[in-house]
Parts: C-alpha cells; sequence; structure tokens
C-alpha cells in the first residue's frame, strides 16, 4: 500500500518556540534597559526562527511509502521482516528525513530511521528492519509517519506516510511424539464398514488400521481378504475425536504477558491439538463455558483462533457437548466443588485433566489466593479421571510424556 502526501510545516519546534520566546524576552528587557545591543539580538533571534519556518513552508517534496511484512502470520518468538521502501521527489533544503513506524509494545517498541536530506532524482530509499514479537494476538504495525525539518533544527512538519498492517502472532507450539494406544479414536471413524464374519457370527464393525490402533483389535480375516491391515470396532460406534477444553477464566490464572498462566495453558493446548491433528485425529476446541471455538482436523484454523483468546470474566466450569469424545480439559485454579460439573458430563464417565498449580505463576504484588491442586485431583481421581499437574518450568513435551506414560502409548509422531 503506497500513499502520496504534499506536507506542509507542523510549526516550530521547541528549540523554535524557545528562541522566539527568548527574542521578544530580550527586546522587551533591551527597552526597559534602553540596551540597543540586547534589541538587535532580540530581533535577530525572532526573525531567525521566522526565517525557518519560511524555508520549510516553501519546501516541495513530495513522499510515497511502501511497507511489507514477511511473514505475517507467525509464532511467538518467531522473527518477521519489515521492509520499507520510500520514494521521494523534489529536495529538501538541509535538514534530516525522520521516519517512524509505530509497533505495539508487545512487538518491540516503534522503528525509527534518520535519513539524509533528499535530493532530486535520488533512488527509492530501502529500509528494513526485524520484528520479534513476544506476545501472540493479533498486532498492527504503523502507522509510518514522516518528519523533516530546517537546517537548524527549529521548524519541522510530520506525516502519515502509510497506514497499519496485520501481524498475527500464534502461540507458539512445542513438537510432542508418542500417542496413547487408541487416544481419540472413538469407533465412528469414517471408513468403518461391517462385515459378515461367518454363518452363526455377528456382524464386525471394521475399517483400516491407523497409527494409535491396538495390535488386539486387528481383524485378519478382514486383513486377509483385503490385503491390508484392518481393526475391528467392537462396541456400538460414537463420534471419536478429542475435546480439548481450555480454560480462559481471568480470576482462575496468574502472571503477566508471556509468562502467565494462561499463556502456558494456550501452549499446551496448541501442542496437543496440532499433535492429534496431524496424526488424523478429530479435535473440538471449547471454553469453560461451553461454547465451540474450533474443530476439525485443521491445524492452522485452530492456531488461528488460539492467537484471539483472551480471559474471560466466566464464573464456572460447564461441559462440552458429550458426542465430541474423549476429554482432556487443562484447567486453571480451581477446587474440588467446581469441577463436578465437568466430571458429571464427561462422556464414558472419566476424562483426562490437567490442573495447573497457579500459585507458582503468582507475582509478588498479587496478593488474591489460589486454590491448590490436592483437593480437585484428588476428585477427578476418584471419578476415574486421570490427572497431570502443570507449572511454569514443566514445558508441554513433558507434560504430555508424563500422559501418554499413564496410558498405553504407541510411540512415534502417530
Amino acid at each position: 500500500m503506497a500513499e502520496e502526501h504534499h506536507h506542509v510545516p507542523s510549526g516550530l519546534t521547541t528549540l523554535g518556540r524557545c528562541l522566539i520566546a527568548a527574542g521578544v524576552s530580550a527586546s522587551v528587557c533591551s527597552v526597559v534597559l534602553n540596551e540597543r545591543d540586547l534589541l538587535r539580538i532580540g530581533v535577530l533571534v525572532i526573525v531567525l526562527a521566522l526565517l525557518a519556518a519560511l524555508v520549510a513552508a516553501r519546501t516541495r517534496l513530495v513522499v510515497r511509502a511502501e511497507r511489507t511484512l514477511e511473514p505475517v502470520r507467525l509464532s511467538a518468538g518467531s522473527a518477521a521482516t519489515a521492509q520499507l521502501t520510500v520514494h521521494t521527489s523534489g529536495r529538501l533544503l538541509g535538514g534530516g528525513l525522520v521516519l517512524s513506524d509505530a509497533l505495539p509494545d508487545a512487538l518491540g517498541g516503534s522503528a525509527r530511521f534518520v535519513t539524509r536530506p533528499p535530493r532530486r532524482g535520488d533512488p527509492p530509499l530501502e529500509l528494513s528492519y526485524q520484528i520479534t514479537p513476544t506476545v501472540r494476538g493479533v498486532h498492527l504495525v504503523g502507522p509510518l509517519t514522516m518528519r523533516v525539518s530546517d537546517p537548524l533544527g527549529l521548524a519541522e512538519y510530520e506525516r502519515e506516510l502509510s497506514g497499519r498492517t496485520q501481524l498475527t502472532v500464534l502461540p507458539r507450539v512445542t513438537e510432542l511424539s508418542g500417542l496413547p494406544d487408541g487416544f481419540g479414536r472413538g469407533e465412528g471413524d469414517a471408513g468403518a464398514t461391517g462385515l459378515r464374519r461367518g454363518l452363526g457370527e455377528h456382524d464386525a464393525m471394521v475399517r483400516e488400521y491407523q497409527p494409535g490402533d491396538a495390535l488386539r483389535t486387528v481383524h485378519w480375516r478382514s486383513t486377509a481378504r483385503r490385503d491390508t491391515l484392518m481393526v475391528r470396532v467392537e462396541e456400538r460406534p460414537w463420534h471419536g475425536g478429542v475435546t480439548v477444553l481450555l480454560d480462559r477464566r481471568a480470576h482462575a490464572h496468574r502472571g503477566i504477558g508471556a509468562q502467565a498462566s494462561l499463556e502456558w495453558s494456550i501452549e499446551l493446548v496448541a501442542s496437543v491439538c496440532r499433535h492429534l491433528m496431524n496424526a488424523g485425529r478429530r479435535v473440538t476446541l471449547v471454553a469453560e463455558n461451553g461454547t465451540t471455538l474450533a474443530a476439525g482436523r485443521d491445524p492452522e484454523a485452530l492456531l488461528d483462533v488460539l492467537a484471539t483468546v483472551r480471559p474471560c470474566t466466566q464464573p464456572g466450569l460447564v461441559p462440552p457437548p458429550s458426542e465430541g469424545g474423549e476429554l482432556f480439559a487443562v484447567l486453571g485454579s480451581v477446587d474440588s466443588a467446581l469441577v463436578q460439573p465437568l466430571i458429571a458430563g464427561a462422556h464414558g464417565g472419566h476424562g483426562h485433566a490437567v490442573l495447573l498449580d497457579v500459585a507458582a505463576w503468582t507475582a509478588p504484588h498479587e496478593t488474591r489466593p489460589v486454590t491448590g491442586v490436592a483437593a480437585p485431583a484428588r476428585a477427578f481421581t476418584e471419578a476415574g479421571w486421570s490427572v497431570l499437574v502443570g507449572r511454569p518450568e514443566r514445558g508441554p513435551d513433558k507434560v504430555w510424556n508424563d500422559f501418554c506414560r499413564r496410558l498405553p502409548v504407541r510411540l512415534g509422531s502417530g
């Protein structure tokens, strides 16, 4: 995007206004003290400032600017490059050209360039700088502004050259390995077919083998018939996949910025969801209020959703729809009473919970009490859930490895 501007002076700089004030004061004092030399100095200072403003007003400078970002979508901690191309026509009498591209604090603050005065026939000015965001979200880069001053710095003008460009910063994703045996497989995946096993035998629901299936479920007769490994689905089909619950409640989390417990939760959810999707699982991402945030097998679409997640004021937890498959809940501070709706609404009577020890994220100035993980962990365990504890020093890979060790696992990327 390029914009063209004919500029007019914004006025005197602080130095220019101070000179005029000093000149007026000197002139007044010269009359009181009857000092003609002081009057000459005062008049000279005033004329100098006004002459600088006149020079700036007569400057004929036309500027066009373009900004490109590469890439416009990246993970937190990665680097993007901003390329600025500035075209000038006309000539600036002395002074310099100061370009400033505004950036939010999450992107490191504004980028500033000081160049020599442009001259007629100069080639386009190519400038670049790097942006390394530390906080996920949708950020706006810009606007790009230009400031020009006279040779003495007494008068200046400043104008916007280019608008804003959107930069999407995704949550960090940690590569995971291993997949619990049958986790998220369900028995209603596409491709399952019913076959007659033989005279006097019941129908068997079979489908092609996929990584993560237990070898004990292999249907050898169908495998021999089709010349490809087939597995048996022995029970009534239900909607497979995994439902991942993200607790966004503001009062259930602690910490500031990228080091907050909510950001840790989002990184874990992003890593687990992408790992499951890459393994062919269908993932449904839900919030603490039961709302579906994303669903399907497209990890990039899910990461875009997670990039815009914000804390909420929901007081409690609402169980997700039961047809979403196995439940994997990542929870902030909860007590044993608060988790009862999840336990009661879990499909099959059990699920998996990651309880954040949010006290480990509490900043020194935070005085609000937090609930420990012992009581809710006991409530989940008594209900048949598997429970893991999340702490800031434990990354998503360590939590996932613990989860895999608690269930039968087939090692590999799935």
